[in-house]
């Protein structure tokens, strides 16, 4: 079966802030493909350029005018080629002149294509046969941060894990009562929570780093004893956000607190063991390599997670393996570039011992992709969401490929 690209077509149109994104569709001669990018608001220095300068009307044009004359004719199954020709094309190791959205959007739209011409789904594609293990989803339910307005936790996510599902559905349905418990609970606490939520849906309230903790612990107590099994806590401290050069301290401006490395380290230590965290992304700066080094060899049972660190760039995690730094990776396509960029990091993280969390972006859209990902790339977090109607979107793709799956279908291995 011929699968020659034979149009590529780029489009304008809105991710969950209201902000314009790039969507690309590629047909060929028996199939299509069509994907849509994210955008990150806390974003790692080391990622790549979203667009070239001029935006996304800029980027809609280089595709018209520069990659489809390139990429039309060539065969939609070689991926690698594909995304081999979009570095080429651009001469720069950030995608600064075509964007790094644009080449994220035509790669993922490519290997949809590929994969409808042989009449399967993405991950069965991607991943062949032994692709058939769900991840658990990580779910944000306290927004602070970056991603909360006002006088919310300096923290950037406060986040729940039901590692002890025995399927997606049960995970995601416990997640979601978890959220929806965890709003009645900050009711009760504060007369003038109003019930806002930040992009990704999670509550945002007037209360402290701590407090939030605690309302989370509770919530995820309750739920476990109801539901007869384990719901985890984990954090997302974004502390590239809270770190002065200047003063080489983390500012916790709502806790009116200022922390050198070593009184971090120590901090984040006591979270972990009072709350029993077995998740905690990004606990320092993006260039401290030596303190993810330190708190992951002295903290137990904990995945230490690094994505502004990290950025899914195979060079940042050869270096952060060799100095072990972190036992996880957040893996966000669209800070990389193409689908093929990933998977080298990916494959990278697993040959390390390094958990690879699949992740949405705070702008995202109602493309699904990333779901297919998980599976298909064996990652056995995915970090979706709980709420919002693009989150809604992966978290409902991954309980029809569940459902899909049928007797073949279980949970990864954590």
């Amino acid at each position: 079966m011929s699968t020659a690209i034979e149009d590529i077509i780029a489009r304008k149109v809105f991710n969950s802030r209201g902000e314009e994104t790039i969507e690309v569709d590629i047909v060929t001669t028996s199939s299509f493909g069509r994907a849509s990018a994210p955008a990150g608001e806390s974003r790692g220095k080391a990622e790549v350029v979203y667009y070239p300068q001029g935006g996304v009307d800029q980027a809609i044009k280089k595709v018209e005018e520069l990659i489809a004359p390139e990429l039309i004719g060539l065969n939609a199954d070689f991926q690698e080629e594909i995304d081999k020709r979009l570095h080429e094309m651009d001469g720069t190791k950030d995608f600064r002149m075509i964007g790094g959205n644009t080449a994220f959007a035509i790669s993922l739209a490519n290997a949809e294509a590929a994969a409808n011409s042989y009449g399967l789904l993405l991950f069965q594609y991607l991943g062949g046969y032994i692709a058939h293990k769900l991840p658990y989803p990580l779910g944000n339910v306290i927004s602070g941060g970056k991603h909360g307005q006002g006088k919310t936790p300096d923290m950037q996510e406060f986040l729940v894990l039901p590692h002890g599902a025995e399927s997606f559905l049960e995970a995601a349905a416990a997640n979601a009562q978890i959220h929806r418990r965890i709003g009645n609970i900050l009711r009760k606490k504060d007369k003038l929570f109003g019930g806002g939520r930040s992009d990704e849906g999670a509550w945002i309230a007037n209360i402290g780093n701590l407090e939030a903790l605690e309302v989370l612990a509770d919530a995820c107590e309750e739920m476990g004893n109801e539901l007869g099994f384990e719901c985890g806590l984990g954090v997302d401290v974004a502390a590239s956000s809270m770190w002065s050069a200047k003063t080489k301290t983390y500012i916790y401006k709502k806790e009116g607190e200022k922390r050198d490395s070593g009184e971090q380290l120590e901090f984040i230590l006591r979270l972990i063991k009072k709350y029993r965290l077995i998740y905690v992304e990004d606990p320092f700066h993006e260039e401290d390599y030596k303190g993810f080094a330190e708190l992951t060899k002295k903290a137990k049972n904990c995945l230490i997670c690094g994505d502004d660190l990290f950025v899914t760039n195979s060079e940042r995690l050869n270096r952060g393996i060799k100095l072990h730094a972190a036992n996880a990776i957040i893996i966000k396509l669209n800070q990389i570039g193409t689908l093929t960029d990933a998977w080298e990091t990916i494959e990278m993280a697993k040959r390390a011992g390094y958990v690879p969390v699949m992740s949405h972006r705070s702008g995202d859209t109602c493309d699904w992709h990333i779901a297919h990902l998980a599976v298909a790339f064996r990652c056995p977090i995915i970090k979706i969401g709980v709420v919002e109607g693009a989150r809604i979107a992966k978290i409902n793709e991954l309980i029809r490929m569940e459902e899909f799956l049928g007797d073949r279908a279980e949970m990864a291995d954590l």
